[in-house]
């Protein structure tokens, strides 16, 4: 018993020392697993940043590159633009009185060119003061059997036939008369104005006595028109042109009876003062 007792004592050191020693190797273990993973870890980032100095060393080559390139080419162009003014620096002085007056005529024609702007511009503003003027003396602007606008510079007044004139007539109406009187008034403060008379009609053939054609019904009624205005409300005769269009200037299908009742007009308009453009190109000349 006293043996076994003996025994006991001495293997049990012996036990715990074996379980003590292998909990150590099992925590060493598992602490070599972990710096094994830190390890990887750091060399997997080196590699990274091995990899971003290369690429960056790599673009820094080629911007250095690009760079050198440029400074290059502006040494060329410094190079180039020297040469240049010692050509200039030698040049005659006839070929230096003609260079100044090369750029006295550019001088001339941009200051040309904006007188040219300024008459246009003070052109539109009277067409449209004048489309104004004669929109408010006429009142009813709904009517469709006038219709005043502006186009390219040039005022247009039209009148329907309907309004001016009885079916196949060139005798204008007492209402063509009240309309055509609104008009003159307003001409006739425009002493300066040439207008204009112009006949137009449909396609449709038109013979009756004296008449052959549409050609002498819109010369008829253009004449018809010019008469009222110079008669009745004193235009002066000599501000007037009368002319017949015929069928050849339709501004809608004459394919249906809308159509054709919008071509038969007489149209009143108002001529560009082309003079006072030659005047200004002969005063620049």
């Amino acid at each position: 018993m006293k043996l076994r007792f003996i025994a006991l004592s001495l293997s049990l050191p012996i036990f715990l020392f074996s379980c003590v020693s292998t909990k150590k190797f099992k925590a060493s273990e598992a602490k070599y697993a972990e710096l094994s993973s830190q390890y990887a870890s750091l060399q997997g980032k080196l590699e990274d940043c091995q990899r971003s100095l290369r690429d960056t060393a790599s673009a820094f080559e080629r911007s250095r590159n690009v760079s050198e390139e440029r400074v290059e080419g502006l040494k060329q162009n410094n190079s180039t633009l020297l040469n240049q003014l010692k050509d200039l620096s030698v040049i005659s002085n006839s070929q230096a009185e003609s260079i100044k007056k090369s750029l006295d005529n550019i001088g001339a024609k941009d200051a040309y060119i904006q007188d040219l702007q300024s008459a246009i511009a003070r052109k539109d503003s009277l067409n449209m003061a004048l489309v104004m003027n004669l929109k408010g003396a006429i009142g009813n602007l709904d009517d469709k059997d006038i219709n005043i606008k502006v186009e390219k510079g040039v005022v247009y007044i039209d009148i329907s036939d309907k309004m001016l004139f009885e079916s196949g007539s060139y005798d204008v109406t007492p209402k063509a008369k009240e309309v055509l009187g609104k008009v003159a008034k307003v001409l006739l403060n425009q002493p300066d104005i040439e207008f204009m008379v112009e006949g137009h009609t449909d396609s449709n053939p038109y013979k009756k006595g004296v008449l052959l054609d549409n050609w002498d019904l819109s010369v008829k009624r253009a004449t018809a028109v010019t008469r009222v205005l110079q008669n009745d409300y004193n235009i002066p005769p000599a501000h007037i042109t009368a002319a017949g269009r015929s069928e050849y200037l339709p501004i809608a299908s004459n394919d249906t009876p809308e159509g054709r009742a919008t071509n038969r007009r007489t149209r009143i308009v108002i001529l560009p003062q082309l003079d006072q453009f030659f005047k200004l190109l002969e005063k620049k000349q």
